[in-house]
């Protein structure tokens, strides 16, 4: 894999590599949240959305990259 290129020019917004940890702390919160739901006779949350936040993950977003832009910095588009 030492020289894989994306096939789609897109990065996200800030220095975070991945979300991997912050989905795994929000669908552990999410399991959590049914269990207790289920043990207490009430109904369920339904999904993910309504236990956790994804503003507060670490990346903010994702963006295209622009053919100027990868014409300057051909290392964006490295793996």
């Amino acid at each position: 894999m030492s020289r894989s290129y994306r096939k789609t020019p897109i990065c996200g917004y800030t220095c975070a590599e991945s979300e991997k940890q912050d989905k795994r702390i929000a669908n552990r919160k999410f399991r959590r949240e049914s269990r207790v739901a289920i043990r207490k006779d009430k109904e369920p949350p339904i999904s993910l959305k309504q236990i956790s936040n994804i503003w507060d993950f670490a990346k903010d977003g994702k963006q295209y990259l622009r053919k100027s832009t990868l014409a300057k910095y051909p290392e964006l588009m490295r793996k």
